[in-house]
């Protein structure tokens, strides 16, 4: 057999992975038979059985499986966090069965039973052998920990997944689990089942190919489950008695009547037989007996619970009875953590002993199997004990003050972790969307120590009044904090406005709403960011922060916000502004330079621009500097200063090498840097440049962005340098993922699609009408000129694919093959047309280089007798953009039949790796050298 790659998926022959590897390259079937040397209708069969193999629908699904599982971090089949055992699994053999059997449906399946009865353990058995079965790998969560609202964050988390903003989470979970067989196995259930079901209903709908498997105390109610109730052990419950006893006391012997007593008493309860385990070294089976029938009699009159819980709850109860003093008030103590616990915890709720006291007594629940290892120096309660200390807790009237001391615990805690965050770089733990792991932010540990204790902190939070406390704001601080650098973006900002609520002084409620504002910001909600910053305003009594809050309120309007409302929008902030400003009695110099920098965005013009960023590089602040730079450059591009936004541009790189990528303020600023540096690259026709800024963007960028928002940077600089099978390969995922994020209205990413039409439209596939129509439903328009960002990209992009048409010769016909296609030349009207549109004013003058030195080639190619008056107008956009000039420089080698001028054309190609515009310039001037 041959040994299977890494990153290749389970059970796939060679030729299989062959042909997988062409589809996920947007290879016809036909042009994979060529490369592999086989019929297409072997491809065709092999296509089918992938697309079976997988529980996929179509080829696109089929490339995105692959994506996902190609990533190095990914290993195909494998269900993530499955809880490891270091005892044997005894019996069950039909409930393993019939789970198995149930989860080859659609259908839900849920394993039902009282607590203690082995739910998890037989999930997490049925889910490890079925892992074969779900070739797209899958997760095991366990619910236990996790509080009201996080369900979903909780199956994000174990599925290895990232925000992706904007798309929703909810999107990113089911575009996972739809990429073909998954299984998701969701534990303890039994307080989320509300939410649960709302979770499985939705996945129901988006993801049909899905495994569910649930487990809980109660049935979940959903539409076609199929339930597998968990029974207590028959006939193999004095086996697993005498499996646990033996692995403390290998010589361990005892009457099998005895046994099975032991056994029956329990009720077959597996957690009540191995606690009993537990004790018969000690005891002996006698007088283990003797204890078990006194305990039981206790709870022998209870109502209100089944029968079968009073007895699981008894044999804890007197377990918990054999505990001496000390170590019954730790068991109840620790039941305020959730999640588990290390030794600073535990010692954190046992303040008047010392850690190696504490540590003694840990040992000791773990020995009596009332507390176990759950690694890496940590442990944990099994729930059902977990919940009978908790009860011990409330009578003993302990609850508020051991919730005090978890809070301090979880303060204290977080305070520590967020100090350990390393400045710059990617965020905590960051996995992208095909499950692609980036380094983490913290020192010393490959899982962060934030995702052992989170939930923990999560719910010590939410227990907190909505009130002014230190102890719940330093908590809700820092964790808003981690929760942003592990990529937590949304949570975060919950966090920050839960610090706001539980702040002491107006300061901090005001510093907490800025974090909130700007975490917005890095995710590109605008309009919620604008919320914030206005509330951050009212809530600071000191006139210079009220005054620099609403210069930020004014510029951001400016730089995050679009919408028709939008004048109307500013005109307010500005008013407040104004009033803020006259109210000041005086300002320092952070916010003298914020106050310029909006009113420079408000007031327009390039010296006011200069006058703001003098101001802001004198304050000293380089998260204001980045803000001034952003606001020089839209003051340059107004200009047509080209060359001067790509040196803005690089300055803007050169300052955001230091930031803290983990701070909201400072992610914002990296996003937007690269954002703009990357398209004023471009508009230079620095192509390299962009396609670099595009590749580090991808990796550095602190947010991650979506496909629809990222590729767009990278699809625009490969078409223009005519490495057109790229395009064809980005195109269609990007195209996709902004279906599948609700079809958003974007003007700006609307040209990273006109750009595929562009290559479309010059490699001659036909499919340029279909990718330019593409373009115009994402802008919400008909017409291209009415969208400011994608009209003079569009009138680019029109005028040369109509110059292309004419395939560079004067040849009057109006129909030429070009790269194996037919296409049809415009005609004259059609031409004039073109040319109109490429010199018409644009509003945002990014690509207007472009449009113009396109136009004029244009005029020139088709004839038009003011094609040398076009040339000259357009001869300055030269000086701003190689591309433009080696496009001017061409059409005055044609106009002219001047070989310098191409041969120039050339050399300004070549300079800029434009491969395919080079060689239509050879081609030109190889038809002049023919006479």
């Amino acid at each position: 057999m041959v040994p299977r790659k890494p990153g290749e998926p389970h059970g796939l022959s060679p030729r299989e992975a062959e042909v997988l590897a062409g589809v996920a390259e947007q290879l016809s079937n036909a042009r994979i038979a060529r490369r592999l040397q086989v019929s297409v209708r072997t491809v065709e069969s092999h296509v089918s059985s992938l697309l079976r193999k997988y529980g996929v629908a179509d080829r696109t699904a089929l490339a995105a499986m692959n994506r996902h599982l190609s990533s190095p971090s990914v290993e195909p089949g494998r269900i993530t966090q499955i809880p490891v055992s270091h005892t044997s699994f005894v019996g069950r053999r039909q409930e393993r069965q019939d789970t198995l059997a149930a989860l080859a449906h659609a259908a839900p399946v849920c394993l039902v039973g009282p607590g203690g009865v082995g739910k998890t353990r037989l999930g997490a058995v049925v889910a490890q052998a079925a892992s074969r079965e779900f070739s797209a790998g899958g997760a095991f969560v366990d619910l236990a920990p996790i509080g009201e609202g996080f369900v979903l964050r909780a199956v994000a988390d174990a599925l290895g997944l990232a925000e992706r903003p904007p798309q929703p989470l909810a999107e990113v979970v089911a575009e996972r689990l739809a990429l073909g067989r998954s299984l998701l196995v969701l534990d303890n259930c039994e307080h989320l089942l509300e939410e649960v079901g709302d979770l499985v209903e939705r996945l129901r709908a988006t993801c049909p190919q899905a495994g569910i498997l649930l487990a809980s105390r109660e049935r979940p109610g959903l539409a076609g489950e199929r339930v597998i109730t968990v029974p207590p052990l028959a006939g193999e419950a004095e086996a697993l008695f005498l499996d646990r006893a033996r692995a403390i006391d290998p010589a361990f012997t005892a009457e099998p009547a005895a046994v099975a007593e032991v056994c029956a008493r329990l009720d077959g309860l597996p957690l009540a037989i191995e606690l009993a385990a537990s004790r018969v070294a000690a005891l002996g089976i006698d007088a283990l007996l003797v204890g078990l029938q006194d305990a039981l009699r206790l709870l022998s009159g209870a109502r209100g619970r089944p029968r079968r819980h009073r007895s699981l709850r008894a044999v804890i109860g007197w377990s918990y009875d054999l505990l001496d003093e000390e170590e019954r008030t730790l068991l109840r103590r620790l039941s305020v953590f959730a999640g588990g616990f290390d030794l600073a915890a535990a010692v954190a709720v046992m303040p008047d002993l010392s850690p190696s006291a504490v540590a003694d007594l840990i040992g000791r629940l773990v020995d009596k199997s009332l507390a176990g290892i759950a690694g890496g120096s940590r442990w944990r309660l099994l729930e059902t004990i977990r919940a009978f200390a908790a009860d011990q807790l409330t009578g003993s009237g302990e609850t508020e003050a051991a919730l005090r001391l978890r809070l301090r615990w979880a303060a204290q805690a977080a305070e520590t972790l967020e100090a350990r965050l390393e400045g710059g770089g990617q965020p905590l733990e960051r996995l992208e969307g095909g499950g692609r792991p980036l380094e983490s932010r913290f020192r010393g540990s490959r899982q962060p120590q934030f995702d052992l204790v989170a939930d923990d902190l999560r719910a010590t939070l939410a227990d907190t009044p909505a009130v002014p406390d230190r102890d719940a704001h330093r908590l809700a601080r820092s964790l808003a904090h981690l929760t942003f650098a592990r990529g937590h973006h949304r949570e975060a900002i919950d966090h920050y406005l839960a610090a706001a609520d539980r702040a002491r002084a107006a300061t901090d409620r005001h510093a907490d709403l800025l974090n909130a504002a700007d975490t917005a910001v890095a995710i590109a909600d605008g309009r919620l960011a604008l919320r914030l910053l206005l509330q951050a305003a009212d809530v600071v009594g000191d006139t210079g922060r009220r005054t620099a809050t609403l210069a930020s309120a004014l510029a951001l309007t400016h730089r995050y916000l679009r919408g028709s409302d939008l004048p109307s929008v500013r005109a307010q902030v500005a008013e407040a502004l104004q009033a803020a400003t006259s109210a000041s009695a005086s300002a320092g110099d952070r916010t003298a330079a914020l106050v310029a920098i909006a009113w420079a965005w408000q007031r327009g013009g390039l010296e006011l621009a200069r006058t703001a960023a003098d101001s802001a590089r004198r304050c000293g602040d380089p998260l204001v500097l980045l803000a001034a730079l952003d606001m020089l450059t839209g003051a340059n591009v107004q200009a047509g200063r080209m060359r001067t936004v790509q040196r803005i541009s690089q300055e803007r790189l050169t300052l955001i090498k230091d930031l803290p990528a983990h701070e909201p303020a400072a992610a914002a600023e990296i996003v937007d840097t690269f954002h703009s540096a990357a398209r004023a690259a471009l508009c230079v026709g620095d192509l390299p440049a962009a396609i670099a800024l595009a590749g580090r963007a991808e990796v550095e960028d602190p947010i991650g962005e979506h496909p629809y928002l990222s590729i767009p940077k990278l699809i625009r600089p490969l078409a223009l340098s005519g490495r057109f099978p790229e395009v064809f390969h980005q195109a269609p995922a990007m195209w996709q993922a902004w279906h599948q994020a609700g079809r958003p209205r974007s003007t700006w990413l609307s040209t990273g699609v006109y750009a595929a039409a562009l290559a479309h439209g010059l490699a001659g596939t036909g499919e340029f009408a279909l990718w330019r129509s593409r373009a115009l439903e994402m802008a919400g328009t008909d017409d291209p000129a009415t969208a400011p960002v994608l009209a003079a990209f569009a009138a680019f992009a029109d005028a040369r694919v109509a110059t292309h048409t004419h395939a560079f010769t004067r040849v009057a016909s109006h129909t030429h093959v070009i790269a194996g296609a037919r296409v049809t030349a415009p005609t004259h009207d059609d031409v004039a047309t073109l040319v109109e549109r490429a010199f018409a004013a644009f509003s945002s003058r990014w690509y207007e280089s472009y449009a113009r030195a396109a136009g004029a080639e244009l005029a020139v190619v088709a004839g038009l007798p003011e094609a040398a008056e076009l040339v000259a107008a357009a001869s300055p956009y030269a000086e701003q953009n190689t591309w433009a000039a080696a496009s001017l420089a061409r059409a005055r080698g044609i106009l002219y039949d001047d070989h310098d001028a191409l041969t120039e054309a050339v050399d300004l190609w070549t300079s800029i790796n434009a491969r395919f515009e080079r060689a239509c310039t050879l081609r030109l001037l190889s038809a002049r050298a023919q006479g």
